[in-house]
């Protein structure tokens, strides 16, 4: 089956035809600042790939809270009119094709189980660590979504009395560590001057690994997945699984009932998560 897919972002939307089983032509444009030229230039995007293929839909990763029974993104995101009214009906009038949309972490997870990190699995929790933590989780092969799509949420944990995002992200982490310091670094460059004996940012990093331990630990304890895929730019980090399995057997052993050590896995689709997993939520919609 032949698809456009979208990715939709805040700065750009990639664009890709799904044909042959494989993501072609990919390619990006600047994401418009107003609905109507949104609506023209997906518009645009989408008849030049009918030119070229056959298509049967359009795929699309999107932020926001997507409510896929009403066809709305609630919410909010760095692209305010795409939220709040029926927007697949109206993308549909477009396109003249069946449209799905997806949250963008979920469908990165979903990317990841077709094809990545979490290939083969039935189940899977999927962090993404960048300026927040978000994630998904996918049961048989589906996305969780909640009652009331906060499904993956976990930036929303509290650890200690605070947001895992304020405490997990390698931005919150750079944060502190410049507050302390006077200095302007980014979470890659705290990072290593851990490792080069740095006190504060052998803190800080501690921080940002236990309570990401800690994270890790309660969702394997409570959802129990097969596999716990890290995504984020973070996760081209060699240290970051090491450190993590080092401080959950920590844990682990500080809890008798605790038998079980998560698997943790790296994300390996990058970039092209979303689009990938944009189509496995569109195949999943066709046979509903």
């Amino acid at each position: 089956m032949n698809l456009a897919v979208l990715d939709i972002g805040g700065t750009t939307i990639k664009i890709a035809t799904w044909k042959n089983n494989q993501l072609q032509d990919i390619h990006a444009v600047k994401t418009p600042k107003e609905l109507e030229e949104f609506y023209t230039v997906l518009t645009n995007e989408v008849n030049n790939i009918k030119k070229k293929t056959s298509i049967k839909g359009v795929a699309i990763s999107s932020p926001g809270a997507v409510d896929k029974s009403a066809g709305i993104i609630r919410g909010a995101s760095a692209i305010p009119y795409i939220h709040n009214f029926k927007i697949v009906d109206e993308l549909q009038k477009r396109f003249d094709l069946p449209v799905s949309i997806e949250n963008d972490a979920n469908s990165a997870a979903l990317g990841e189980l077709a094809e990545g990190g979490g290939q083969g699995c039935n189940s899977m929790a999927f962090f993404v660590i960048g300026t927040g933590i978000g994630g998904a989780l996918i049961i048989d092969h589906k996305i969780w979504h909640g009652a009331h799509l906060y499904g993956g949420e976990f930036g929303y944990m509290i650890i200690n009395g605070k947001q895992l995002s304020t405490l997990a992200s390698p931005v919150a982490m750079a944060k502190r560590y410049n507050e302390q310091t006077n200095s302007n670094l980014d979470g890659k460059t705290v990072f290593a001057l851990a490792d080069q004996g740095d006190k504060i940012a052998k803190k800080e990093r501690q921080t940002l690994i236990h309570s990401l331990a800690l994270a890790i630990f309660n969702t394997q304890h409570s959802f129990d997945p097969e596999k716990i895929v890290l995504g984020g730019g973070i996760s081209n980090n060699p240290e970051l699984i090491p450190l993590l399995n080092e401080e959950i057997q920590k844990i682990c052993s500080s809890i008798e009932i605790a038998t079980v050590q998560p698997n943790i896995v790296l994300c390996k689709l990058k970039s092209d998560a979303n689009l990938r997993g944009a189509v496995a939520d569109f195949e999943q919609e066709l046979n509903k």
